[in-house]
């Protein structure tokens, strides 16, 4: 799994007041807990998030606090309702000899049967939620739709990875192939047609008798 090295500062002020005098200074108050130690707070650099916070990868974070470093994930993120500036990110603390849950983005990759016959591509779900160790993590999970079919669909259920336990439920919509209106109006009117050229065909000559 990429890794992504992230510096705090700890903070010993919890105040209102000095969370908004953090956020004036483009600093964000952050968490880090889990993993039974206990809660440290700190903030960091808004313009240090940039590459953690607006990308689809996961990344397991290098997180360096007064100049300590330990592994973790961000787990939760919370955003100004009108300005969406970050305002809170809570990390989880992460054991490198125990399973962790992420959500990993889905890789699409072939060039579906379904869409060759005319079908469009449907993404449903772009990241599936896993667990395994967090060196056995991956970037992605590829997902080869070369033999998916018009109407057919894939789901959570039909994925398998060496070392990663698929914890989205089975039955989700990874990504699905669906009929366009053109080939589906395309298709009915050849139905259509069909009754009419068969009626419309001359009927075969009767055989003449034999004299």
């Amino acid at each position: 799994m990429k890794t992504i090295d992230l510096k705090g500062t700890a903070r010993k002020d919890l105040k209102k007041s000095a969370v908004k005098a953090l956020r004036r200074n483009e600093q964000v108050p952050c968490v880090v807990y889990g993993n039974g130690s206990e809660n440290i707070h700190f903030t960091v650099d808004e313009k240090e998030l940039k590459h953690l916070v607006y990308t689809p990868n996961a990344y397991l974070v290098n997180l360096g606090i007064d100049g300590k470093v330990s592994q973790a994930v961000m787990r939760e993120i919370q955003f100004h309702p009108v300005t969406d500036k970050i305002l809170h990110i809570d990390f989880y603390a992460v054991d490198m000899a125990k399973p962790l849950a992420m959500d990993i983005p889905v890789a699409i990759s072939g060039n579906s049967e379904g869409v060759r016959a005319g079908g469009k591509l449907h993404i449903i779900t772009r990241k599936v939620k896993v667990s395994a160790l967090p060196n056995d993590l991956p970037d992605t999970l590829p997902v080869d739709i070369t033999n998916l079919a018009l109407g057919k669909t894939i789901t959570a259920g039909d994925l398998s990875f060496d070392k990663v336990n698929i914890i989205t439920p089975k039955t989700t919509i990874i990504c699905a192939v669906k009929l366009t209106r053109a080939v589906a109006a395309s298709t009915e009117t050849t139905a259509a047609a069909t009754p009419e050229a068969a009626a419309a065909a001359p009927a075969p000559a009767a055989e003449e008798k034999k004299k």
